[in-house]
C-alpha cells in the first residue's frame, strides 16, 4: 500500500524523485437513460430545462478533472495539458458511454482525474435530466487506458 507510511499511518506518496513524463489516462462510464429521456437526444444533445445537457456535462467534468486533488485526499495537484470528453450513443440499449481523456506532463499519472471527470459528467447528466425521469442508472465507471510512468495499462474490450 503506497499510501501507508512506515509508522502505519496514511500519507501522500513522495514523487520528488520521479521523472517527468507524458502521461495519458482514459476513463469511461455508462449512463442508462430511460426512453423518456433518450428520445430527446437530437444532434447528439439534449436541451433540457436547465440547458444543454452534454455540453454542460463536459464543463462540469472538466472542472472536476482540474479539482481532483481537492476531493481525493492523496491525489497530487497536477497540471492538465488536455482534457477531452466524448459521448457514444447506444440507441439499442438506451445508454450513453461517457469518455474522458486526460493528458499531463508530470511526475504522477492522470487516472484519478479521468475517473473523476467521467463520474462528475455522468452525475451532471443525471442532475440535468432528473426532472424528466429519475430512472437513470450510472454504472461501469472504469479506467480504460493509461500510459506513461512505470506501467502502462489497456483494458481488454
Amino acid at each position: 500500500m503506497t499510501h501507508v507510511g512506515a509508522n502505519g499511518m496514511a500519507e501522500m506518496v513522495n514523487i520528488a524523485n520521479k521523472e517527468i513524463s507524458l502521461r495519458t489516462a482514459k476513463a469511461s462510464g455508462i449512463i442508462f437513460l430511460p426512453p423518456a429521456i433518450y428520445q430527446l437526444i437530437d444532434n447528439n444533445e439534449i436541451v433540457a430545462a436547465k440547458g444543454p445537457v452534454f455540453n454542460t456535462a463536459i464543463i462540469a467534468g472538466t472542472m472536476a478533472v482540474k479539482n481532483t486533488a481537492s476531493i481525493i485526499p492523496f491525489c497530487h495537484v497536477i497540471l492538465i495539458d488536455s482534457c477531452k470528453f466524448n459521448f457514444e450513443f447506444v440507441a439499442e440499449k438506451n445508454h450513453v458511454i461517457v469518455n474522458c481523456t486526460v493528458i499531463t506532463n508530470g511526475k504522477t499519472g492522470a487516472e484519478m482525474e479521468a475517473l473523476t471527470g467521467v463520474s462528475v459528467a455522468c452525475l451532471t447528466i443525471y442532475d440535468m435530466c432528473k426532472a424528466i425521469s429519475p430512472l437513470m442508472e450510472i454504472k461501469n465507471i472504469q479506467l480504460m487506458h493509461k500510459s506513461g510512468g512505470k506501467n502502462d495499462f489497456e483494458r481488454a474490450k
